[in-house]
């Protein structure tokens, strides 16, 4: 078991075990892609896209099953969580509080995990995704400003499937999810994408090299989430109807024709951020 460089704790490591044991009866988990030996030895971020809260626990075994133990960038609210927390802190993952003044406080502690050589797997869209296709939305800029002050090449890594485990809406009618996937048993995809994401074209300002790079970020799960997609390149073949479409963050992919947006009245906030 890898994690870069750096010590992987024990409670991280019988997570990673425990997470193979959850998700065999709710799933069929298919791996593809792998990490490249020369990427597993020093600073790396794993760069996922996001459909369902089921992805962490996915993700998760799915690390376990290539070999590797990246530290993972969580909600806050998993860490305030009686048991969940105390698993994570001893876990070493890092905190990430969305939404709150606190957010900020997250790149340091990344940065300072990628410093001492560690693999830290994040989610660039800050949130799971609500993309009216499911594919990666326009990602936050703090993935690129981490590769961007610890020089750690970014990895992509896709997953899909998951939404057919949990929808959105978790943990509503949670019961009735898990008996629902363990009769079904759906198909969970994996892929790593084996070549980091080229960065060496980025210039300008450090604004606008956040932006640049947040993109071909972005291209490159958008890619290796075209593999795992084949006969669902337009809808989902699983449609999650408990999902609401954001338009607001739909980035532009090859053949696709984006609906005019109705005109906000001036003094309105908008909900994207880059």
């Amino acid at each position: 078991m890898e994690s870069s460089t750096s010590r992987v704790p024990p409670m991280w490591r019988f997570m990673l075990a425990l997470s193979r044991i959850v998700v065999l009866p709710l799933c069929r988990l298919r791996v593809s892609g792998d990490v490249p030996a020369d990427l597993r030895t020093g600073a790396l971020i794993l760069a996922a896209n996001h459909v369902s809260p089921f992805d962490p626990i996915v993700m998760t075994a799915a690390c376990h099953k290539i070999g590797i133990a990246p530290r993972i960038l969580a909600t806050g609210g998993l860490f305030d969580a009686p048991i969940a927390g105390a698993a994570m802190r001893a876990a070493g993952h890092i905190r990430v509080d969305r939404g709150t003044s606190r957010v900020a406080d997250a790149l340091p502690s990344a940065a300072d995990a990628l410093a001492g050589g560690a693999m830290v797997l994040v989610y660039p869209e800050g949130r799971i995704g609500l993309d009216p296709w499911m594919w990666p939305e326009r990602g936050k800029t703090g993935v690129a400003r981490m590769a961007a002050a610890s020089g750690a090449p970014v990895l992509p890594v896709a997953q899909w499937g998951a939404h057919a485990v949990l929808p959105y809406n978790t943990p509503k009618k949670l019961v009735r999810s898990i008996l629902r996937a363990m009769l079904r048993r759906p198909v969970v995809h994996v892929r790593f994408g084996e070549v980091p994401v080229d960065l060496s074209s980025v210039t300008g300002t450090p604004g606008a090299r956040a932006m640049k790079a947040t993109r071909l970020i972005m291209e490159g799960i958008d890619a290796t989430l075209a593999r795992l997609r084949e006969g669902e390149m337009e809808m989902p073949a699983v449609v999650d109807e408990t999902r609401t479409p954001d338009f607001t963050r739909v980035r532009p992919r090859p053949g696709r024709v984006l609906p005019k947006l109705p005109e906000q009245p001036l003094g309105d906030s908008q909900s994207a951020s880059a």
